[in-house]
């Protein structure tokens, strides 16, 4: 099989020729392996995050798992043209990090933002700190426009390509919807204190989701998988406040995926378990991951196998810390043989990590994670 072929069958519960690689190296290590700052991947798209992914999975010869970082935007979700926009500046260059902040012109003056994005050599970046945490004035003592950002296609053509540059090396989703319509400190805030501002969002987020499934299934070419899951469901919302807001959006786009015959992805980091159960008993859900155990999770995947595994198609979980980063091969190799053994049975899995693997997550660690699914992992 190809791999895109091998995670597909996965992904629809079949089993495949072996168990599919996809460990979660969806930023920091592809944007080392480009050997550049990393601002120029961030900042400059040069190359873009997604691009950077796709020479990354080539590089290892995993079976490639994308969807975010191809940020399509369909015409009718362009907002209508701001008359005074929004423009960036470096405000702070230093070896090991630029420092950008936003600016506009009012009625001839400069009106500069509050906050700044920060982008380390060779860290992803940090955006909308406030500018005192990093030591800069409200407004700066020196600047410079930000010039020469490659440009990139936002219409469905960046789809297009980047799903021809992946081919058969992965598969390739796209986001609908939301796991995680409480978002931040501000979106706790808002469910206490203005419940039915909180409650209309759910419409808002479905009525657009809505739209943009449709937009999706008018592609001349689809994507192989919906994504309509968030980062941190259950940290930034207690269980109640999923269920009565985000829960619907998860239900509706699952089972628009499930009418059209598209496979529908939920990925979540942090806590999982309970929401694990809920879109195996409550939604249309195919795939799930990342499935973190603890400290940073909660999951036991033997028993998320036993419990769910005949509903859904489980994605993880190797520790990315004590086992990825700080493991050593032969580790690695006996954490991918355990989650084989405990998920794999019956198809449904996919052997994967928990939440992004570090920067200087060894290479032969990732290779130790192929070379278990080629011992191990045949069926």
């Amino acid at each position: 099989m190809t791999p895109k072929e091998r995670i597909l069958t996965a992904m629809r519960h079949g089993i495949p020729d072996r168990v599919p690689v996809t460990p979660d190296m969806s930023n920091m290590i592809p944007a080392r392996l480009t050997g550049k700052p990393f601002w120029d991947i961030y900042l400059y798209q040069d190359p873009p995050l997604w691009l950077a992914y796709i020479e990354a999975v080539k590089h290892f010869g995993i079976d490639g798992f994308l969807d975010y970082q191809v940020g399509v935007i369909f015409p009718d979700e362009v907002p209508p043209p701001d008359p005074n926009p929004w423009q960036l500046a470096i405000v702070e260059r230093r070896p090991d990090r630029l420092v950008t902040q936003a600016y506009r012109q009012i009625r001839g003056e400069l009106q500069w933002a509050t906050t700044c994005d920060v982008y380390p050599r060779y860290d992803p970046p940090t955006y909308a700190l406030p500018l005192d945490k990093v030591g800069l004035p409200p407004v700066p003592d020196w600047w410079e426009p930000v010039e020469d950002i490659k440009e990139w296609p936002t219409d469905p053509e960046l789809f297009y390509m980047a799903y021809e540059m992946m081919g058969d090396h992965g598969v390739l989703g796209m986001v609908c919807g939301t796991s995680c319509v409480v978002y931040g400190e501000a979106g706790v805030y808002e469910y206490y204190d203005n419940p039915d501002r909180a409650r209309a969002r759910t419409a808002e987020v479905l009525e657009a989701a809505r739209r943009r499934f449709e937009n999706i299934m008018r592609m001349k070419i689809k994507p192989d998988y919906i994504c309509c899951g968030a980062s941190g469901t259950l940290i930034f919302q207690t269980v109640e406040m999923f269920r009565e807001l985000s829960l619907p959006v998860v239900q509706a786009v699952t089972n628009w995926c499930k009418n059209a015959g598209i496979v529908s992805h939920v990925d979540s980091c942090g806590p999982e378990r309970e929401l694990v159960k809920i879109c195996a008993e409550e939604t249309d859900l195919d795939v799930i991951d990342p499935l973190e155990p603890p400290p940073m999770g909660d999951c036991d995947l033997a028993e998320l196998k036993r419990l769910y595994g005949h509903k859904l198609c489980l994605k993880g979980n190797l520790h990315t810390t004590a086992v990825m980063l700080r493991g050593t091969y032969q580790e690695v190799l006996e954490a991918s043989r355990k989650a084989i053994e405990d998920a794999a049975y019956g198809g449904g899995f996919i052997l994967s990590t928990g939440d992004q693997c570090g920067r200087d997550t060894p290479d032969e660690n990732i290779k130790a994670m192929i070379d278990a699914a080629e011992l191990y992992g045949r069926y």
